[in-house]
């Protein structure tokens, strides 16, 4: 039996929990991948048959999927497996791998810090954190073992163009902070993978914790003028619900908004 849980999806990018309790023996040969994608294994060992190849699969290895590629997994053991998919829409694919719009056959190996990485990916996005600047990550991680230069194709080449992308990225999330790390990367003419990881580079975190931090100012500004409606003010700054907001402002200043609303609202309104 397989199963397969959705536990992010943003941005052109998803994640999935996998999970196959198939006995030993011969799977189907009717299984169709429906998008591309980059799979990790977890636990477990299988054998992948694709395009007239086989592939034995274990936690040392990851192997691409394309949309509509017939495959059949086979498992020599009773104990089953588990997998993560990052499941990619055809423009992060382009990008992450030098224009092309597919990804590439065969088994990309996955060294200890990439494991540990992809671990730390599923972790986080069970904890329902925004993961898509980490799964394009991990994704060229992977895809770097394969080619590195195609995977580095999109990269600015000195320091001044990676200083003026973040600068850019940072001029263009403080005029709408809602901007996806794929418009971004249109904006400047950048593949998001580089976009993402020159920012880090360049300001010590990421796009989205930048992007949250914004959010949090913008409500630390409407709390200071007296916003009495937390519910409202998380809808209206782009936060998931009002628990959302409470977390996300609590992490940025060691309080509450209610607390902050007290303190920074002017006694005179």
């Amino acid at each position: 039996m397989l199963t397969a849980n959705s536990i992010f999806a943003s941005e052109g990018v998803g994640v999935w929990d996998v999970a196959c309790r198939h006995p030993a023996g011969r799977g189907a040969a009717d299984e169709h991948a429906g998008s591309h994608a980059v799979v990790f294994v977890r636990r477990g060992c299988f054998v992948r048959s694709a395009e007239g190849g086989e592939s034995l699969l274990d936690p040392t290895v990851a192997y691409c999927m394309r949309p509509g590629e017939e495959q059949r997994f086979d498992h020599p053991h009773d104990h089953g497996d588990e997998c993560t998919s990052i499941a990619l829409e055809p423009e992060p694919v382009a990008a992450l791998w030098g224009g092309e719009p597919d990804l590439p056959a065969g088994l990309l190996p996955v060294a200890p810090a990439l494991d540990v990485g992809h671990r730390l990916l599923l972790t986080a996005a069970r904890r329902g954190e925004d993961v898509a600047e980490r799964a394009l990550e991990l994704a060229a991680g992977a895809l770097e073992a394969v080619d590195r230069r195609r995977v580095a194709s999109g990269r600015p080449a000195t320091e001044r163009a990676r200083r003026a992308l973040a600068d850019g990225v940072r001029e263009a999330l403080a005029e709408r902070p809602g901007r996806s790390l794929p418009e971004l990367a249109q904006l400047l003419a950048v593949s998001p993978h580089h976009l993402s990881r020159v920012f880090r580079a360049q300001t010590g975190h990421t796009i989205a914790r930048h992007r949250m931090r914004l959010r949090v100012r913008a409500a630390l500004d409407r709390c200071a003028e007296g916003e009495r409606e937390l519910a409202r003010l998380a809808a209206e700054l782009g936060f998931a619900d009002q628990a959302h907001l409470t977390r996300a402002v609590r992490a940025e200043t060691g309080t509450t908004p209610a607390a902050l609303r007290a303190a920074l609202s002017d006694p005179r309104t």
